[in-house]
C-alpha cells in the first residue's frame, strides 16, 4: 500500500513544465493561501460553489491537515524549495452510504494551468488510491457550466452515471462492482 504521507512523483504538463504531484503537508497553508489569491473569482465559485474572498483558519487546518484515510489531498506544485508554488489539487473525503464506501472529490487548478492536464492527472492518482483504500466509487458535484470538469470525468475511462440536480451535475465513478 502506498505510504501516502510520503506521496510525491515528478510529471510534465502538456506544455513540458515540470511539476511535483505530491500529497499536501501541513506547512502548506502559506503556498496554499499563496494559491488561493491567484484563483479567479468563478474558479472559487466552481470548487466551493460560493463566493470567498478569503480562507479560514479552518479551511487551511482542513485542507492541510489530513489523515490520509478519511481524506485524501494531492497538490500539484513547481519549483522546489522556498520557490515551491502550488497550481492546483484535489481531494477526496470518504462517506459511507448504504454499506458502500465513497469518496466525494473536488478539484481546483489556477486558470493559467487550465487545459494543461493537471485535473486528468490528478483523478488518476486519486482512482489509484482509492481503489487501493477499497473505495467503490468517486462522486463529484459539478456546476452544469462546468464543461472542462465534466470532460474530465467522462475521459476517465471508468463506468459513470450523471444526475442533474437544477444546475449541478451529480458525477459518480464506479470503481469496483
Amino acid at each position: 500500500m502506498l505510504d501516502l504521507r510520503n506521496f510525491a512523483t515528478a510529471e510534465h504538463l502538456k506544455d513540458g513544465t515540470a511539476v511535483t504531484v505530491r500529497a499536501i503537508r501541513p506547512d502548506d497553508k502559506p503556498r496554499l493561501l499563496a494559491a488561493f489569491r491567484e484563483l479567479e473569482p468563478e474558479s472559487i465559485y466552481t470548487r466551493f460553489f460560493a463566493h470567498k474572498n478569503a480562507l479560514t483558519d479552518e479551511d487551511l487546518r482542513r485542507a492541510t491537515e489530513v489523515d490520509f484515510e478519511r481524506d485524501v489531498v494531492l497538490v500539484v506544485t513547481v519549483g522546489q524549495g522556498e520557490g515551491e508554488t502550488i497550481i492546483g489539487g484535489a481531494r477526496y473525503d470518504v462517506f459511507e452510504s448504504d454499506g458502500v464506501r465513497s469518496g466525494e472529490i473536488a478539484f481546483t487548478v489556477e486558470e493559467q494551468y487550465q487545459g494543461q492536464g493537471l485535473a486528468s492527472r490528478l483523478l488518476r492518482h486519486l482512482i489509484r488510491i482509492a481503489g487501493e483504500r477499497g473505495l467503490a466509487r468517486l462522486e463529484a458535484d459539478v456546476l452544469q457550466r462546468n464543461g472542462a470538469m465534466l470532460a474530465v470525468f467522462s475521459r476517465c475511462g471508468l463506468p459513470m452515471t450523471v444526475e442533474r440536480r437544477d444546475d449541478v451535475i451529480h458525477v459518480t465513478l464506479t470503481l469496483a462492482e
